[in-house]
């Protein structure tokens, strides 16, 4: 296969050159793209970013939160990771198949000593546990398949970093995150790195560094700037794109319990309801209608509240207590 090389590790970049790629790079071959992100948390198209994220790991760590144009669920990246892309020309989209994308990958590892195969709907595994998680796009007569792969990832900051449902972990009949996923490196000779890694899996792509790389215009790559810019890294994407959903939080604290229970629309507050037994002089429905038509979002709460006195409203819990449990780490 012929190949794209992308030095970036910004998440709004490199998803927004997955899709200018898929869009308007037809080479009349297959062709793929290996990448890495900085700390990141990539979620799918048609999930609720908020519901996926730790908010408070995310922002004490200074994790990117990016949104992809393919399906499946939020994955966490770091510099222990590499991601892979394939995209391909495609007659019948009814025999598209994730086996098919993750066979080369497979083939690889085994030729570096690592059984891997196959698990569930769109992950890789060794010895049962994921290394790789899997999704595709398809536009016109086009492909795009990509996936991750733990090479050397913080998997705690991974399990931290996520907020996975734990209907998901019981229906695995797991007790945990932590348990389902692993690295490769401990199964690779020990002076293994991740660039060796890299290294390999380009040879074994490329035919033996045999296909020609594909460069791409200084007009593509402004392109690819462009959206990243207007597109990939905004707040309306990441977050506003999310679907409707609802929430429910509660926590007690030495000034009463306090209990939320919000609708968000378009990554807003559409309505909000708290109630408690905490000791308020003023009606809370004023401080609800406050927050109608706010970004949930850290941040945007806590200016349209800073200079409202909170205390009139909620007693002794503070702005940052009530912050805390709309975001549900309290």
């Amino acid at each position: 296969m012929r190949y794209i090389v992308n030095h970036s590790t910004s998440p709004y970049y490199n998803l927004a050159m997955e899709a200018y790629c898929l869009e308007n790079i037809d080479v009349g071959e297959d062709y793929f793209l290996l990448w890495q992100n900085r700390p990141s948390i990539i979620v799918g198209k048609n999930q609720c970013t908020q519901q996926e994220v730790n908010a408070n790991f995310v922002a004490d760590r200074s994790i990117s939160v990016a949104r992809r144009i393919s399906g499946g669920g939020a994955v966490y990246h770091d510099f222990g990771n590499l991601n892979f892309t394939f995209i391909s020309r495609v007659d019948n989209f009814d025999e598209v198949d994730y086996k098919r994308y993750v066979a080369p990958v497979i083939e690889a590892l085994g030729e570096m000593g690592v059984h891997a195969e196959v698990s569930g709907r769109n992950d890789v595994a060794i010895d049962g546990k994921k290394i790789s998680g899997n999704a595709q796009r398809i536009f016109k007569n086009r492909i795009m398949h990509h996936g991750t792969l733990l090479f050397d990832v913080n998997l705690d900051d991974l399990v931290q970093a996520l907020n996975v449902s734990p209907d998901k972990i019981v229906s695995k009949g797991i007790q945990s995150v932590r348990s389902r996923v692993t690295n490769i490196k401990p199964f690779l000779p020990q002076h293994e790195t991740l660039e060796s890694f890299k290294h390999h899996l380009t040879e074994r792509f490329s035919n033996g560094f045999q296909s020609e790389e594909i460069k791409l215009t200084e007009r593509d790559l402004m392109t690819v700037r462009r959206m990243e810019q207007d597109q990939f890294s905004t707040w309306d994407w990441i977050y506003g794109n999310s679907p409707e959903f609802s929430l429910k939080s509660s926590a007690r604290f030495p000034g009463g319990k306090i209990e939320i229970q919000l609708e968000s629309e378009d990554g807003k507050i559409s309505d909000i309801f708290i109630q408690g037994d905490f000791l308020s002089v003023l009606d809370v429905t004023t401080l609800e209608k406050k927050l109608i038509g706010v970004k949930f979002d850290r941040n945007a709460v806590y200016e349209r509240l800073k200079s409202c006195p909170i205390a009139l409203y909620l007693g002794s819990i503070s702005l940052d207590d009530f912050i805390n449990v709309l975001f549900d780490v309290a």
